[in-house]
C-alpha cells in the first residue's frame, strides 16, 4: 500500500463515517510522517513500499501484543477494540503464506544454501526473512526453520 492509496482510504472512512477504520488510517499516516522525518525526507516525504510495508506490519504487530497483554490481564474488554483494529491493519497487508508454502520455502533456501543441520538454522532464517519479507509471520518462519531440523 502506498501513502497515495492509505489517503484514498482516510478519504473514503470519512465518507463512510467508519470512526475505528478512520482512527487506524490517521495512526498510520502519523507513522508514515514520523518514518519520513526520521529518514530525512521530511513531513511531506514520500515512503516506498517497503517502508510501508514496515510500518503496517509494525502496527499489526502492536495490535497482536495490545490483544495478548488485555487477555492475559484479564481485560477481554479492551481487547475487542484492539482486534477490530487489526482486522483493518491486516486488510492492508498482503496476503501471509500459508504453512506449507513456508515449508517449502524453507527446503528450497536450505537446498540452496547447502545448510542440512541446526548450525545453518540461523543463516537461513535471516535470508528467508529477507525474501519472505511481509508474506510470512517472523514466529511462523522461526518454528518451520526450528522444526526443520529437529
Amino acid at each position: 500500500m502506498t501513502q497515495a492509496e492509505l489517503k484514498e482510504a482516510m478519504k473514503d472512512a470519512m465518507r463512510a463515517k467508519d470512526s475505528v477504520r478512520l482512527g487506524v488510517i490517521r495512526g498510520l499516516m502519523a507513522a508514515c510522517t514520523n518514518e519520513a522525518v526520521t529518514k530525512g525526507k521530511g513531513p511531506d516525504g514520500v515512503l516506498d513500499e517497503g517502508e510501508m510495508l514496515a510500518i503496517i506490519t509494525r502496527a499489526a504487530k502492536q495490535r497482536k501484543d495490545s490483544i495478548e497483554q488485555f487477555e492475559k490481564g484479564g481485560r477481554p474488554e479492551l481487547a475487542v477494540g484492539e482486534k477490530a483494529e487489526l482486522t483493518i491493519i491486516m486488510a492492508m497487508l498482503p496476503a501471509q503464506m500459508s504453512q506449507d508454502e513456508i515449508v517449502a520455502a524453507a527446503k528450497a533456501k536450505a537446498a540452496e544454501l547447502g545448510i542440512a543441520d541446526k548450525s545453518g538454522a540461523n543463516k537461513l532464517m535471516s535470508t528467508l526473512m529477507k525474501d519472505l519479507k511481509g508474506r510470512a509471520d517472523g514466529n511462523d518462519v522461526k518454528a518451520v526453520v526450528y522444526n526443520l531440523f529437529a
